[in-house]
């Protein structure tokens, strides 16, 4: 038995918090793409989003778990490299150890990195708290020819070490065994240079209240001047807390370089002399998949290999999805058999013409709303979701992302910001909640404000891939247009908005053949949640255009909107799709589609119609999001930014078009 809870901070449900109440914490702490997820899962037996790229697990989860007759509370955390707290992800994860009881904390680890990630060991080792080494990824670390003695790794530490391989199950068992029985022993000890190890006992003299980790942990966080460590202990010292300054400068003026600099100096040569007993490395062969790892990492051949995704993806989603199913659904199943019969049952029993319509008719739930979220965005984005768990389970988005990291730092991100951009041809407002792994709060602004304007998601894509349907001029227009605003916006944005150039680093996983099991448990997750969070989304849609009509508000709107739309040369008709796309932006481009098939809308006009609704307003969705994230104030300057910029593209790629005599 189990129960999942996923929470923000620090509360969760009345009913679910009940389930986990009194059960002592595992806790799961660990670089970003070391399995932490997939090890949570084999603690649980619930499935999460595992993805094989940084960033997946963005909010904390929990889970309750049996070993060894025991239950226990699992705890995943988010991605995170330090202690010393950077992202909002780190943040989160750093409270975690802060402000829970843990039973145990298992850092899972990438093996074959391992002289790396033991630098974030040797912190909780300091923190006094309970540690686990697991050693994740064994069999990759194998296949690179590293050699592990984790017995002797075990004594030098002084800690439980456990390899594992969470994908196939290897380990667990044992991991589990030394959960439910462990034990604290002698932990590694180690000093720093006398400077430092006098400023930490004055500090940890001066710190009177009580915390989690040990006040020697807390006396080297703030000797390396962590904000949130600083920040919270300043409020419990209150006027005290100079003293704590004073032995900081103390200890710093003792050296040129950085107190952090010294003290990580100091942990690597811990750590190199750890690995010198407990490690060695075999023969080594260059494997195929990581012979096409470095070419999709090249400048020469890494873009050529994206083009090639790209272009498949097109032909799945674009073609299969957008055309082929969506015209068997849409013709052969709503308009040939369930509209007809529903329209007549409706009808039949109700007979008053308002109630109708708002069932059947033009703008009924069933005719427009469930037509349009089943027939023509679900097998766009059921064939998005295949793909994209196939692309993120091959472990190629990292790659990607060292591709175009020179060409991101000119719109102000680095390249990890390819995670959300990446996630928006998805969905914008769950990608628009991954920009909170990002550094810096600029990075954070700029990618909100790229994901509203020039990023469609897959629904909405998908759509404008049918509306463009044969015609390669047409859509090279769509693409090139939607590029050029995505960069120039950005380097506008990145030369207005003040910041500091931005960093990039990022784990890179193993290049691997995508597990088809994973794909599509991933695929059935997003379909479920595109029921239960966008299906309702329609019908209120189809409810609110119903009681638009009713009250005439409806006409009203689209009245004001036919002046702008007929401006950027577009026929009055085309109005009331970008009247749905407040609602819904994949909701107006299907508007769009049905103006397409009534043979209102084609040439030129239907180019410009494409590239203006994929930079029309964000969707309510993603509106609420990009609030909750960014603040009110920043969330309705996008969007009071984005509506005019968006009509205004429009009228000069109809202008442009129109002069040059361009025919589609």
């Amino acid at each position: 038995m189990f129960t999942v809870v996923r929470k923000s901070g620090q509360g969760c449900h009345a009913e679910a918090c009940a389930v986990l109440e009194g059960l002592g914490k595992v806790v799961l702490v660990g670089n970003p793409n070391v399995g932490k997820s997939v090890i949570f899962n084999n603690l649980t037996g619930k499935y999460v989003t595992v993805s094989n790229y940084p960033g997946t697990t963005v909010e904390v989860t929990r889970g309750k778990g049996k070993a060894g007759g025991k239950e226990f509370e699992v705890i995943d955390t988010p991605g995170m490299y330090s202690l010393l707290a950077i992202t909002e992800e780190e943040r989160v994860a750093m409270s975690m150890l802060l402000d829970e009881r843990q039973e145990v904390v298992v850092q899972v680890v990438d093996a074959k990195n391992l002289q790396r990630m033991l630098h974030m060991t040797l912190q909780l080792i300091e923190t006094g708290l309970p540690v686990i080494l697991d050693l994740n990824l064994m069999d990759e670390a194998e296949k690179l020819g590293v050699i592990i003695d984790a017995e002797r790794l075990e004594r030098e530490l002084g800690i439980p070490v456990v390899p594992t391989v969470a994908t196939s199950g290897r380990g667990m068992e044992a991991l589990k065994e030394r959960i439910s029985s462990y034990r604290r022993g002698n932990s590694l000890a180690f000093t720093y240079d006398e400077a430092i190890e006098s400023a930490i006992r004055n500090i940890s003299a001066m710190l009177s209240a009580e915390y989690r980790i040990s006040k020697r942990a807390m006396a080297l966080l703030l000797l390396q001047e962590d904000p949130s460590i600083t920040a919270s202990v300043r409020e419990d010292m209150a006027g005290g807390f100079t003293d704590v300054q004073e032995a900081i400068h103390q200890a710093q003026s003792e050296y040129t370089q950085p107190l952090n600099y010294i003290i990580t100096i100091t942990r690597q040569r811990v750590i190199n002399k750890i690995i010198e007993k407990a490690t060695r490395t075999g023969e080594v062969s260059v494997s195929f998949n990581e012979r096409l790892s470095r070419l999709t990492t090249s400048p020469i051949a890494g873009l050529p290999i994206f083009l090639l995704i790209i272009y498949a993806l097109y032909e799945f989603v674009g073609v299969f999805g957008a055309q082929f199913l969506v015209d068997f659904l849409e013709n052969a199943i709503f308009k040939e058999h369930i509209n007809p019969l529903v329209t007549k049952a409706v009808t039949s029993v109700v007979p008053w013409q308002v109630l109708q319509d708002l069932f059947v008719h033009q703008y009924g739930i069933i005719t427009l709303g469930i037509r349009y979220a089943i027939a023509i965005i679900l097998p766009i984005v059921t064939t998005f979701f295949i793909a994209f768990s196939i692309i993120e389970d091959t472990g190629y988005l990292p790659r990607l992302a060292m591709l175009i990291d020179r060409l991101f730092k000119k719109i102000g991100l680095n390249g990890r910001a390819v995670i959300p951009i990446v996630l928006g041809f998805g969905c914008d407002t769950m990608a628009t909640m991954v920009t909170r792994t990002l550094e810096t709060k600029r990075e954070r602004i700029i990618a909100t404000l790229l994901l509203s304007l020039a990023i469609p998601c897959s629904a909405q894509m998908g759509v404008i891939l049918a509306l463009l349907a044969g015609s390669a001029k047409g859509l090279g227009i769509f693409i090139g247009t939607m590029a050029a605003i995505f960069l120039l916006v950005g380097y506008l944005a990145a030369k207005l908005m003040p910041g500091e150039r931005p960093m990039f680093y990022m784990e890179v996983p193993p290049l691997r053949w995508p597990k088809l099991s994973n794909v599509f448990t991933k695929t059935y997750t997003r379909v479920e949640w595109y029921f239960k969070e966008i299906l309702p989304l329609f019908i209120l849609a189809s409810i609110m255009i119903w009681a638009g009509k009713l009250t005439g508000l409806f006409d009203l709107l689209i009245n004001i909107l036919s002046y702008p739309v007929t401006w950027i040369g577009l026929p009055k008709e085309a109005s009331s799709a970008f009247l749905y796309g407040f609602f819904r932006r994949d909701f107006g481009a299907a508007g769009l589609y049905d103006l397409k098939n009534a043979g209102i809308l084609h040439g030129v006009p239907l180019v410009v119609s494409a590239v203006t609704i994929a930079l029309f307003m964000p969707c309510i969705a993603q509106l609420s999001i990009a609030i909750k994230e960014r603040g009110l104030k920043m969330a309705l300057g996008m969007a009071a930014f984005i509506f005019p910029f968006a009509l205004f593209v429009g009228f000069l790629v109809n202008k442009l078009l129109t002069g040059l005599g361009v025919v589609l």
